[in-house]
């Protein structure tokens, strides 16, 4: 093959020259040119949830390609769109009614942002701040990255982002210092919304929290009137154990953010779903309160149809079972690592487990980071730590066996590249 004029997304060029090329995707597995085949501990970025191809959703695809292809949203509909939406508004927490399709989980957020603000202005009383939890992600468009943490994502961009109020992370024993702090801005700042990852923190570094910490910002943001943002582009889809992370906090977000696995991973495709007051306070015969945000392949049809094919993969087959069978498998992989003393911080949040290596320094761009991918990739395995932070998120057709040797794999990069102490 001759030298490629593609540029990749987080990837450094010039430390790595060499790209493979996957000819096939099936199953938990990506096939290689060379036939050699890589299994998929990251649901290729957090977006596959029931295995590549899945023949339901390829059906869909191919028996919808044959009839409908993009078709401007604004001002016209389609089927697969409309049934899509009642199907999301059926499987979303109480209260979530309406649905504003976009084709990213980035997009999805920036959606969210506006909104919120959008919400607050028709209303007459507006209000521009938004609160974010520290060491957040929420993707790399502008508003995105400004409600995410600062660093090395977005440092060269910094002059384009907004300020924002920022909350401690609810680590292990100081939860109660996020709630104070969210209360005290709520209540001085007037936010016009909180945005959180529920329960996992992604990117960040897989952090996780209790679900009884989202159930008080939920009052919180009531008792201020602020609006809950919950991003579930990545918790949702049953990663945390239930279809959305929110539900084991026992709380209805005013807008939530679903992407990744809305379709299964078969084809991009995001939603932002919002409670009929945000609705209503956009629905006038005054022109000016318009929700003015589009995208030129807002719903399109192809990728609605897959959606519904992944929504009645979940109403027809046992998903339920898989994903507590996954999270259990999950589980009793992690305890053999509690007493490594190369690994620290083992922590688990239904089918998604991590854990961090000691290996001197910390934070995504440690060196180890690199070695640990090509350690695991040279044994056939898509493994993408975080810096340090080594973390398994598969597809629910992943077997026990597969796991198992994944975990060897850890075991063996701890005592590769482990600093004991």
């Amino acid at each position: 093959m001759s030298r490629s004029q593609v540029w990749h997304p987080f990837t450094q060029h010039a430390l790595e020259p060499s790209i493979p090329e996957i000819v096939l995707t099936e199953g938990a597995y990506l096939h290689k040119a060379d036939g050699a085949r890589i299994l998929d501990a990251i649901s290729s970025w957090w977006v596959v949830t029931h295995g590549h191809r899945h023949p339901r959703i390829m059906k869909a695809i191919e028996t919808t390609a044959s009839t409908l292809d993009q078709i401007i949203f604004a001002g016209f509909t389609h089927e697969p769109a409309e049934r899509l939406a009642k199907a999301l508004v059926g499987l979303a927490p109480p209260g979530l009614d309406w649905v504003f399709y976009s084709d990213s989980g980035s997009t999805a957020v920036e959606v969210a942002l506006k909104m919120a603000l959008g919400y607050f202005r028709n209303i007459g009383a507006p209000r521009s701040r938004i609160v974010v939890m520290e060491h957040s992600y929420h993707g790399d468009t502008i508003g995105t990255m400004s409600v995410g943490a600062r660093g090395v994502f977005n440092a060269a961009y910094e002059p384009l982002l907004f300020e924002v109020d920022t909350i401690p992370f609810p680590a292990a024993g100081r939860e109660q210092e996020t709630l104070d702090r969210f209360e005290a801005v709520s209540r001085d700042r007037r936010a016009a919304g909180l945005i959180v990852e529920p329960l996992v923190l992604g990117a960040g570094g897989m952090l996780m929290y209790p679900a009884s910490v989202l159930t008080e910002l939920k009052r919180i943001a009531e008792a201020s009137g602020t609006l809950l943002i919950a991003d579930e582009v990545m918790t949702g889809w049953g990663r945390t154990g239930t279809m959305f992370a929110c539900e084991q906090a026992f709380i209805s977000p005013d807008i939530l953010c679903t992407s990744k696995g809305l379709t299964g991973g078969a084809i991009p495709l995001a939603a932002t779903l919002a409670t009929d007051a945000v609705f209503q306070a956009h629905y006038s015969t005054d022109r000016k309160k318009t929700f003015f945000h589009s995208s030129s392949y807002t719903a399109n049809a192809i990728a609605c149809a897959a959606a519904l094919a992944n929504v009645e993969i979940w109403q027809d087959e046992p998903v339920a079972e898989r994903i507590a069978a996954l999270s259990a498998m999950q589980g009793a992989g992690l305890r053999r690592f509690r007493d490594n003393a190369n690994f620290t911080d083992c922590r688990a949040t239904g089918t998604i487990v991590a854990l961090d290596l000691r290996a001197g320094s910390a934070g995504y761009l440690a060196q180890i980071g690199p070695k640990l991918r090509t350690f695991f990739l040279d044994q056939g395995l898509l493994v993408r730590p975080l810096g340090n932070v080594l973390y398994l998120l598969p597809p629910y057709s992943i077997t026990a066996d597969e796991l198992d040797g994944l975990y060897d794999a850890i075991e063996d990069a701890g005592e590769r590249f482990g600093s004991r102490q």
